[in-house]
């Protein structure tokens, strides 16, 4: 996996290597230092399950030059012309080098089938590479459950690896497979940014798996395609170097999917609420969601709850642990989860609800709650916390008909910029000589002295910022 970064966006947690992140960003501010307006785009914002926002290179330069201040034209045409090429020039490298990071991230490490036996229970049929370390990835692909479904798919975990796989039941006439047999395909990659890529080709192959058992080849050929399809990395350094032809030709043809109005979801169904998960996930609380069958789309709340944290504030984050999406999780993670200090992670099993020194947070369809008394207080949804819902909401009323964002874009900028508040005023405050956080700061970071007091305390204990709180009682953090 990539380094961790303090940019780290919605399913790029800790993904994208420090060659991309922080990106843009940082070019514009060594280049253009006078610069105070860059488009959000520009900052390299990464959209929901890719590696970067959907934005072409001539957007991205066109962004860079309207956040860029103008050269004084006594100063002559041609430096005006040599920055400006500087800056595009270095954005296209900066943009070459995230494209062969995605690449390798893409690369499939192994891929595999899981069946259910009547006898047995969930069974490892067959994999690629047949050395590879695969304990448990029968547990984790095929969710408890799932037997009650016709079909489904899971994120998961294994390892320092991340799987997809996609899930299907079909009824047969057989005794032995007592009416019904069950199976999934999936793979691990090293990272989860580009796992969707491959969704419908593991939703094509599940369903061949089921009528055509022990047939292999197409999950061969898929397998030798994009288990090292990358170039040497010299080769990026020359203008226009091309990525070697596929060694077989896909079939059935692979479709990108995308978990296009998974925030629409997460927002119908935690409402107001989810400003209460935003304080958790800022918190790095450990999250457990609770969902019966199909577990896909509760992956997709896992998926949209790490968004809730990102501070793009270079250095925030230094010190903490990474706030971790586990997306689905079984009995068999338990030793697992018992050393995580942070995370975020989904399950089909009721039996976790009695392991509370697993988690600090239980999300049981739409009710949050906790059996610690310390986060009890911030299970309320205060007056702020209102004004910031609202706010999104009108946000995402603004967006329709407008094609420049998705709605998950909006999502993840709203609560950047959200966060951003949140900290700026705190970092300015604490490298003061005057250490003194007024409730004239408090109100600018969008918080209520009053009602978000207690959040207030738990944020500047969380990230260790040295401030004087001055509010109903002065403490020092």
């Amino acid at each position: 996996m990539g380094s961790e970064s303090d940019r780290s966006a919605l399913l790029d947690w800790e993904e994208v290597s420090a060659v991309e992140q922080p990106s843009l960003a940082t070019e514009v501010a060594e280049i253009h230092p006078q610069a105070t307006t860059v488009s959000s785009r520009a900052l390299g914002g990464i959209a929901p399950g890719g590696g970067g926002w959907s934005s072409s290179p001539q957007e991205i330069t066109a962004s860079f030059e309207e956040a860029s201040p103008a050269v004084p034209m006594e100063k002559g045409t041609n430096e005006r012309v040599n920055r400006r090429a500087l800056g595009q020039q270095k954005i296209v490298t900066s943009r070459r080098e995230a494209d062969w990071n995605r690449r390798d991230q893409d690369q499939v490490l192994a891929v595999f089938v899981v069946t259910f036996d009547t006898r047995s229970g969930n069974m490892l049929e067959w994999c690629l590479p047949q050395d590879v370390d695969l304990d448990g990835v029968e547990f984790k692909s095929m969710a408890s459950g799932s037997h009650r479904i016709s079909s489904d798919f899971v994120y998961f975990r294994k390892d320092s690896y991340f799987g997809l796989a996609c899930f299907a039941n079909l009824p047969v006439e057989s005794e032995l497979e007592r009416g019904a047999r069950m199976k999934s395909v999936g793979i691990l990659s090293p990272s989860y940014t580009t796992l969707y890529h491959h969704m419908t080709f593991l939703e094509n192959q599940v369903r061949s798996q089921l009528l055509c058992p022990g047939e292999y080849s197409v999950l061969e050929s898929f397998f030798e395609q994009h288990k090292g399809v990358l170039p040497d990395r010299a080769a990026w350094g020359s203008t226009g170097a091309a990525m070697p032809t596929p060694k077989h030709t896909m079939t059935p043809e692979m479709k990108v999917t995308h978990p296009a109005g998974c925030v629409s979801q997460f927002l119908q169904l935690f409402g107001e609420q989810v400003m209460v998960l935003w304080k958790l996930a800022l918190l790095r609380r450990r999250i457990l969601i609770f969902s019966p069958p199909p577990v896909g789309v509760v992956c997709y709340r896992v998926y949209s709850c790490c968004a809730l944290a990102n501070v793009p504030l270079p250095g925030v984050t230094r010190g903490l642990p990474p706030f971790r999406p586990f997306f689905y999780v079984n009995v068999t993670d338990i030793q697992t989860l018992e050393t995580e200090l942070s995370y975020v992670a989904c399950t089909t099993e009721r039996v976790f609800e009695e392991k509370k020194h697993l988690f600090d947070v239980y999300v049981d369809n739409q009710t949050v709650m906790t059996h610690r008394e310390s986060l009890k207080p911030l299970l309320k949804v205060t007056s702020s916390d209102r004004e910031k819902y609202k706010r999104l909401q009108e946000k995402r009323k603004r967006l329709v008909g407008d094609s420049s964002f998705t709605e998950e874009e909006l999502f993840m900028l709203f609560f950047s910029e959200l966060n951003t508040k949140l900290f700026q005023p705190l970092l300015e405050v604490s490298s003061c000589v005057d250490r003194t956080l007024t409730e004239q700061h408090v109100r600018r970071m969008g918080l209520d002295p009053q009602t978000d007091h207690k959040f207030l305390v738990d944020i500047l204990e969380t990230y260790g910022i040295d401030v004087m709180l001055t509010l109903d009682t002065s403490c020092c953090f």
